[in-house]
């Protein structure tokens, strides 16, 4: 399942953030915050009509003088265009049309996707229905009128960018091969990866036609099997805004991972395990997507006997949100452990898609309860009456108890370690639906 990615797009000041807190702001607030994650979202999932999308707001910095405000705004336009496959271009009702407004209203026009207008602070039609007509003369199409502050005229939006969604592209892919998505920061070595990869298996390769985002899409063959490689790669332009430049990454890591059955995050051995890293990483744990951590060039690394042991150790810590993760320390440069990438890859998309009995994780689920009494609260205690898995890619389980309120994460933890004791589910993210008798859901 493919889905769309819709990117906002304007000048500071005209409610980009609004509008993106209100069309996702249902969905962000059912979101758990996980360790690593940025609490500062751009992105969010959403729904209209039982259609899902990727929203992204490429709001970036407020530019310090009103001299690089159009430099600004071109960054930001060029991240939208790079990623989205429909754009909200937002403009501002009562400040009316301005030079910057036409200026990205150009380049929109020159990247031929889609673009819906949205003018916005339209609190009332009475008032601003006739300064609506002024960006007529952008020639984008015509102005759909909105309020963001005031949720006025949301569905008329949506229903105008739900128009360019290609339906055909979100409907469950026949395509079951392997996708396998490559993160990480710029210069950990990404693309060198998928070169190593190609070289060393000597296969004919070819972009894949038709992918409309800011990154290549590569086919590889190994022991007879085809994957495809979503590389990440090659920043057009170094900014010097350490923000911008990690916004971009979010961004793009976003659109791929979407897109991907597994996640390779790769992680630069000689600088370690930053902040940063743990952020991509978030971004395919929350989606519940097989994850392996590639340490890049420990060709380079100074080694003992503990080294590997060390430094895994080091990065768990970091990425304690995500303990089941799969390690492969590489170098792309030798081709060292390369082989090994395949083998994981295989063995985490298995997990993803393994199936578990209900008889058998109810005897897993009697087990723990055993072993560990479920949480109490002023005499009320948790019952765990049945489990069943309803899900893959990730492993969902439903588990129907008493009272949702009693749930504690700790518990959770818990459970889902005795489930993995029992079938390992390695590299693969473990998801638990708490569902009352009554039918209420966690």
């Amino acid at each position: 399942m493919s889905k769309p990615v819709v990117a906002i797009v304007g000048r500071p000041n005209v409610g980009k953030s609004t509008l993106f807190n209100v069309l996702a702001g249902d969905t962000i607030s059912i979101v758990k915050d996980t360790p690593g994650v940025t609490r500062d979202r751009i992105y969010a999932d959403c729904t209209w009509l039982d259609m899902n999308f990727t929203l992204i707001d490429t709001g970036g910095i407020e530019p310090d003088s009103s001299d690089i405000i159009l430099s600004q705004m071109r960054e930001q336009a060029e991240i939208a265009i790079a990623t989205a496959d429909v754009i909200i271009f937002i403009v501002d009702v009562r400040q009316g049309l301005v030079d910057a407004d036409s200026k990205v209203a150009d380049m929109l026009r020159k990247s031929q996707k889609p673009v819906v207008l949205a003018v916005n602070k339209v609190d009332s039609f009475q008032k601003f229905g006739n300064d609506v007509y002024e960006f007529y003369n952008l020639g984008i199409g015509d102005p759909v009128p909105v309020s963001a502050a005031s949720r006025l005229g949301l569905g008329e939006l949506l229903d105008e960018v739900a128009k360019y969604f290609d339906t055909a592209q979100m409907e469950e892919e026949t395509d079951d091969r392997p996708r396998i998505a490559i993160v990480g920061k710029p210069n950990v070595g990404k693309s060198s990866i998928i070169n190593q990869l190609l070289g060393e298996n000597r296969v004919i390769v070819s972009d894949i036609a038709g992918t409309t985002r800011d990154a290549v899409d590569t086919e590889i063959v190994y022991n007879d099997t085809e994957y495809v490689f979503i590389d990440t790669a090659g920043l057009r332009r170094k900014s010097k805004i350490k923000e911008e430049l990690e916004r971009y990454s979010i961004i793009r890591t976003v659109t791929a991972v979407e897109r991907a059955d597994v996640v390779v995050v790769v992680i630069d051995a000689e600088e370690g395990v930053t902040e940063q890293d743990a952020k991509i990483a978030g971004i395919a744990h929350e989606r519940g997507k097989g994850i392996i951590v590639a340490v890049n060039k420990w060709d380079a690394i100074e080694k003992n006997d503990k080294t590997i042991y060390e430094y895994t150790n080091k990065i768990k810590n970091t990425l304690s949100f995500m303990p089941y993760a799969e390690f492969a320390f590489i170098s792309a440069k030798t081709g060292l452990r390369m082989n090994k990438l395949f083998e994981l890859i295989d063995m985490v998309r298995e997990n993803q898609t393994l199936r578990v009995a209900t008889g058998v994780l109810n005897e897993i689920i009697t087990e723990a309860v055993a072993l560990k009494q479920p949480p109490s609260d002023k005499g009320r205690r948790l019952r765990l009456y049945y489990i069943t898995q309803v899900a893959v890619k990730p492993p969902t389980f439903v588990i129907f108890i008493n009272d949702k309120e009693l749930t504690h994460f700790s518990y959770t933890r818990y459970i889902e370690n005795k489930i993995r004791d029992a079938f390992g589910f390695r590299g693969t993210s473990l998801k638990f639906i708490y569902r009352e008798r009554s039918g209420k859901e966690q």
